[in-house]
């Protein structure tokens, strides 16, 4: 498949915060992949990306943290286009939404569409919050989702079931600005009808056919992908505001337009053809080749994205693509699924992560064996999961026990018995011609599994061949017969070397660091994939340098570090628990908050956490069953005056009727204690 050409994009990370581990395994990473290898093949590549810097997000981190957007966006604009330089990420341009020139670029293709009747403008109620004065965009609103009773759903989607949502669908929403109940006013804003494409979008994605011609391969559309887009489509698309109420992003460039900008979904997206632009106008390019349906003809637009952003990149964007009328659409959408991390999801909030430019600062020589790591699990059809414990048993049992110590051997075996001069070959036998017909299917097997988009099973191709390597020089035992059969000898040693070259070559997309570390040892320089699977690859006579250590092991001290690191974050996490969904005071004031005074307690039969508790509270004596057992036996309880909650529904808790709640303060070591009052106040007192 050389000579094709491709535009590669990965998706924009938002900049209100730094990459952690889930973000690169699932995006950056296996575009990375992608792209060095159709390099090595010869195909005519750009490679995309740059930080979105127009999410709601970054609205209302700036708000919290009292600066302004600008100032966000830059500071983490920094950090994450550093840490992909550190990282090695080989983007052709990592552009920014912010610059003037996408600005431009996203005003005009505005305008294409709203010149081509695409928009219909309709005035509706939105909701608006009358302390800020503003009318509040999707994630601004926050609430109960209708379809699954999930409290803390987006005006947008519903992140634990996945609906597509509108904010008038939210049960009970809440502006995050203010934490009030918002209001509705009326506003105009210019929609994108999707509901007028569904017929042509069911046909794009589920068979690869547009305007009767098939452009790619269906069977390598992932099956989240379209299983994902098909259930929107088959649930009715709907029009979607493409412009909203905020004083933060692309203006819309009308004059009946003030205090509007581009929604995100359209800017966003569009900064993949402004960076082109870019990178084209700094290297004697010209743009449209890589976007332009006149231009770009047969070029394959490929989109790396997570899960998350599978509609936007597969359903709204081709329409935006398709209306607009100059561009290519989407060749593929190779969306991965998430990855978890020490048995738990990513949390920011609880600094459950492994920030990206943290361990870039703590480990900088330890970069490829992080891309090894989280290739070999990468989420591509299902969710994975990254631990400290999996990533030393893969570096030490197979970058170090099966690839490094191939090579090492190999190396100074030939620097042993030929001062490091690679051995002519002779008088093979079947053992050697098998070996070379193994070498040879390499590059072929890796290529189909990579223009699959099957990266962890492209990158096990590559390690199988060092275990054949291994399995070869074990089996042939050259330090046994070096005196008795020398001749063999340089033909084992030959066809070693034959496969460390091979191993360079074919290691550049997934460990380029180490691959070129490789080479320099073996003083050669390989850069064409067309050449792998040679038995020929370096020539009898080259002069190798001294080998060198590729990958160290990995001790338990390392891990250990990073384990109790984790768990002291979150330790300090629930220390300070962030702020829980706000209530508004109407909420508060329905909980009926009293004092109590325990005068019976027992243990619960067969609960080791339960004490059934007879608390008097003024009003009456009622019936408690609470979990503080392991704190507190039924002596010490009794007398205590404690705070109870008195209106919450009754409950059966191993057969006994619990009518209330006592509540506890608990410290960082999960340890409960009674909130008591300083004073000697006496049962039914309230607590406000």
């Amino acid at each position: 498949m050389a000579g094709g050409k491709f535009t590669i994009t990965a998706a924009l990370p938002y900049a209100n915060g730094p990459l952690h581990l889930g973000h690169i395994a699932g995006v950056y990473l296996p575009a990375d992949i992608f792209a060095r290898f159709l390099r090595l093949n010869g195909d005519d590549v750009v490679f995309i990306c740059g930080s979105d810097e127009h999410g709601a997000a970054i609205t209302l981190r700036a708000k919290k943290e009292g600066i302004t957007p600008q100032e966000i966006v830059d500071k983490y604009y920094s950090i994450i286009s550093k840490s992909f330089e550190l990282f090695n990420i080989s983007f052709d341009i990592f552009h920014r939404t912010s610059d003037e020139l996408h600005h431009k670029t996203a005003q005009e293709f505005f305008l294409k569409l709203y010149n081509s009747n695409k928009f219909i403008e309709e005035t509706t109620e939105q909701y608006f919050d009358t302390e800020y004065n503003q009318f509040l965009a999707d994630r601004y609103i926050t609430g109960t989702c209708p379809k699954c009773n999930y409290e803390s759903a987006y005006g947008d989607q519903c992140e634990k079931c996945g609906s597509d949502l509108s904010p008038l669908d939210l049960i009970n929403p809440i502006s995050t600005l203010s934490a009030n109940s918002p209001v509705l006013r009326s506003t105009s804003h210019w929609y994108l009808p999707m509901d007028r494409h569904e017929s042509w979008l069911k046909e794009y994605i589920q068979q690869g056919i547009l305007n009767g011609v098939q452009h790619h391969n269906p069977k390598l559309w992932r099956n989240q992908v379209t299983g994902q887009c098909m259930s929107w489509i088959n649930g009715g698309l709907k029009p979607r505001a493409m412009t909203r109420d905020l004083d933060w992003g692309v203006k819309v460039p009308l004059s009946n337009a003030d205090g509007k900008v581009l929604y995100v979904w359209l800017d966003a997206p569009i900064g993949y053809i402004s960076a082109t632009k870019a990178w084209a106008e700094a290297n004697n390019k010209d743009w449209k080749d890589y976007w332009v349906k006149d231009h770009a003809e047969n070029r394959k637009l490929v989109h790396f994205i997570g899960k998350d952003n599978i509609v936007f990149h597969a359903i709204i964007f081709p329409i935006l693509l398709k209306d607009h009328g100059d561009y290519i659409l989407p060749d593929n959408v190779p969306a991965s699924e998430f990855l978890n991390l020490e048995g738990d999801k990513f949390s920011t909030s609880r600094n459950w992560a492994v920030w990206l430019h943290e361990y870039l600062e703590t480990y900088p020589d330890k970069e490829d064996e992080l891309k090894y790591v989280l290739t070999s699990i990468a989420p591509e059809s299902k969710d994975s999961e990254f631990t400290w414990k999996e990533f030393q048993a893969r570096i030490n049992n197979e970058l170090a026990d099966v690839l490094g110590n191939f090579v090492n051997r190999t190396l100074v075996l030939t620097h042993k018995y030929y001062q490091g001069e690679v051995p002519h070959k002779s008088n093979l036998i079947e053992e050697d011609l098998q070996l070379m017909s193994e070498i040879s299917k390499f590059p072929n097997k890796i290529s189909e599994f990579l223009y699959a988009y099957k990266f962890r099973e492209a990158q096990a191709e590559v390690m199988n061949l060092a275990r054949i390597g291994n399995k070869y020089l074990a089996d042939q035992e050259p330090w046994k017969i070096v005196k008795t059969d020398p001749q063999r000898v340089q033909t084992v040693i030959n066809l070693s070397i034959q496969i460390t070259a091979n191993l360079s070559l074919l290691l550049l997309p997934f460990l380029p660091k180490s691959a070129k570390k490789l080479q320099q040892m073996l003083n050669i320089e390989l850069n064409d994939w067309t050449v792998g699977g040679s038995s020929e690859i370096i020539a009898d006579g080259t002069q190798i340098n001294q080998p060198e250590i590729l990958f160290a092991k990995i001790e338990d001290s390392l891990v250990e570090f990073e384990v109790n690191k984790l768990k002291s974050t979150d330790i300090q996490a629930m220390m300070y628990e962030a702020q829980k969904e706000t209530v508004s005071f109407d909420e508060f004031s329905k909980m009926d908050i009293r004092l109590g005074t325990i005068i019976s307690a027992q243990k619960v039969e067969k609960a080791d956490k339960l004490l059934q508790l007879t608390v008097d509270t003024g009003l009456d004596q009622r019936t408690i069953v609470s979990g503080i057992a392991e704190n507190y036996s039924p002596e010490e309880v009794i007398g205590k005056t404690v705070a109870v909650l008195l209106n919450l529904a009754p409950r059966k808790i191993r057969g006994i009727e619990s009518q209330g709640m006592i509540l506890m303060a608990e410290n960082e070591s999960g340890e409960l204690s009674f909130m008591s009052p300083e004073k000697a106040f006496s049962a039914g007192g309230g607590i406000r």
